[in-house]
């Protein structure tokens, strides 16, 4: 344990479980399932309502070698030539074994995908994937389908959750073995205030941390908070400078923020095209996919076309597609454009790449253990070794299906005892809060140093930023500015926490990888940088970063 903590009241109530799962998406939901099945007493916490996570903003689909002639193996080529060389390949072949029948699981439990006239499951393509092996549902609303089982599954189960809570800190017990988690329940209900849940095993499930930047198809609540959590309570973080940015939002304007409406990957795999202004496909010639090449390479290629073209964005060109194709195979995107004055029946969508899924998190082995006994990480705020440095399309719902799964067998397997008493970090050492006001100030300062461009200067200069409010918080020692506890303070101070832990990996990644884009520094560096660093937080609150000596995932050990 590091020793910090966030500044909050002491827990009021109090509950006990055996395995207390922190996330309401298809990670933590299957997790909180398959744990409860196996008796365990369970108790699903979750930030907003049940349905309301990242999971269901999900719109292209779930990728599984399930088609005729695909096959698990081409599935973990795919993975690997999009994660640019720092992917573990044991998670990968972990992920596309696995997955065939995890997706079956999860059809068993009530999704229910697109089928063909023939009864098969439909397949589409997206970018990186050289086979049809993306599952969708509603057309282009399969994170709402997959979202509506599971929670319906766990509604069904009666399994004990917590809606509307955020989540503090690690509780440990007298040996530093994880106890649990205080939590903070916002409105009425049958938990109000600062509370605890006691449990020997904590999933960490909180989905992503969209929200350190300005425009991000993360809805409001990715305040990387699990990440945060993790940090404080001494868990290893890795790969986390490395931040998938989508090459195809719907621009709104150049000053737009918040949650921006995304224009899937399925569009381009059928048949979209990317164009600028003069309608010019300038994909054709950079990759071998053309549009449907790996993300990096898709937003890389859409920023340095705008940069030649002096403009903010390009377009998304599907008019040949026809009225009844958009109608029927992605209704959720054409009600999107058409709420923005944009008919992509006839006009082409404006695009442009916006901060879109975490490739990096808390680092966990093959089980979803992390460094810290007790605590699991699963879905988007864990890093396993799978995405590399750039995520394949749509292997991010497979990845949080697969290793949900791994952890309800690892703590089933073990069944630890409930401990004593529960205990929280020295409470004399409480991390200082920030205002609430602080939050544009962050998101403008990493979106501009550390975007989808970056340099040393612009690194060094985000760093200097937001070190500037790290201090600023941390001088008020005699109260004189004491920001009042509360949910807009805690989720600040969790977005300065992994924005100073980002940067920091992301000025010792001295190369361009993956969704990694240094344009100093613009080759990629085999020879020294296909290697993992690894970030934890010292008791002083500085980032501490150390690099792998190889370019393995490396053993995750809890220390005993």
């Amino acid at each position: 344990m590091t020793g910090i903590r966030l500044t909050a009241p002491a827990p009021g109530w109090a509950i006990d479980a055996d395995v207390v799962v922190v996330g309401s998406g298809v990670a933590g939901l299957t997790t909180a399932l398959r744990c409860a099945a196996a008796g365990l007493d369970t108790v699903v916490v979750t930030k907003a309502r049940l349905d309301d996570g990242s999971t269901r903003w999900a719109q292209g689909g779930i990728a599984a070698a399930l088609g005729e002639g695909d096959t698990p193996e081409q599935h973990l080529d795919d993975t690997l030539v999009a994660g640019a060389g720092l992917c573990d390949e044991e998670a990968v072949r972990t992920l596309v074994t696995e997955g065939p029948d995890a997706v079956r699981r999860l059809i068993g439990t009530g999704a229910h995908f697109d089928t063909t006239d023939s009864g098969d499951i439909a397949l589409t393509r997206e970018g990186g994937h050289h086979r049809r092996r993306i599952a969708h549902a509603g057309g282009d609303a399969t994170g709402a389908e997959i979202s509506r089982a599971l929670v319906g599954a766990v509604r069904e189960a009666a399994l004990h959750t917590i809606e509307n809570a955020l989540v503090l800190d690690l509780l440990t017990d007298a040996e530093g073995r994880t106890a649990g988690v205080s939590l903070h329940v916002m409105g009425e209900g049958q938990h109000d205030g600062v509370g605890a849940v006691r449990a020997p095993s904590v999933v960490l499930a909180t989905g992503g941390m969209g929200q350190v930047f300005s425009a991000t198809t993360n809805p409001s609540v990715s305040t990387g908070d699990g990440v945060a959590l993790a940090l404080r309570a001494g868990a290893e973080v890795s790969d986390l400078e490395f931040v998938q940015f989508h090459p195809t939002v719907l621009f709104l304007g150049a000053d737009s923020e918040g949650q921006q409406p995304l224009v899937s990957e399925a569009v381009r795999g059928e048949g979209a095209h990317l164009v600028d202004g003069d309608g010019v496909r300038f994909m054709l010639g950079q990759h071998e996919l053309a549009e449907l090449a790996p993300r990096d390479i898709v937003a890389k290629a859409i920023t340095r076309r705008m940069h030649e073209h002096g403009t903010e964005h390009m377009y998304l060109d599907a008019r040949h597609f026809g009225a009844q194709m958009w109608e029927q195979r992605f209704p959720t995107i054409l009600a999107a454009c058409r709420a923005h004055s944009i008919d992509p029946v006839t006009e082409p969508i404006p695009v442009a790449p916006a901060a879109h899924y975490a490739s990096g998190g808390v680092r966990t082995c093959l089980r979803g253990r992390t460094t810290v006994p007790g605590l699991y990480a699963c879905g988007e705020v864990a890093c396993t070794g799978v995405h590399g440095a750039n995520r394949l399309a749509s292997n991010s719902l497979l990845e949080g299906l697969v290793f949900a799964e791994r952890i309800a067998a690892d703590i089933a397997g073990a069944r630890p005892p409930r401990t004593g008493p529960a205990v929280g970090p020295d409470a004399d050492d409480p991390a200082p809060l920030l205002a609430p006001e602080a939050r544009t100030a962050i998101q403008r300062t990493m979106t501009r140093g550390a975007g989808v461009l970056r340099s040393a200067d612009s690194l060094a200069a985000a760093a200097e930023e937001l070190e500037a409010l790290h201090r600023e918080a941390a001088a008020d020692t005699d109260g004189s500015k004491a920001v009042v506890p509360g949910v807009d303070a805690w989720e600040v101070t969790n977005l300065l926490l992994v924005s100073r832990v980002l940067v920091a990996a992301a000025r010792e990644r001295e190369e361009t990888r993956g969704c990694h884009w240094r344009e100093d520094r613009p080759d990629r560096d085999d020879a020294h940088g296909r290697r993992h660093l690894v970030v934890r937080i010292a008791p002083d609150r500085t980032p501490v970063v150390h690099r792998t000596e190889t370019a393995a995932f490396g053993p995750v050990r809890p220390p005993d």
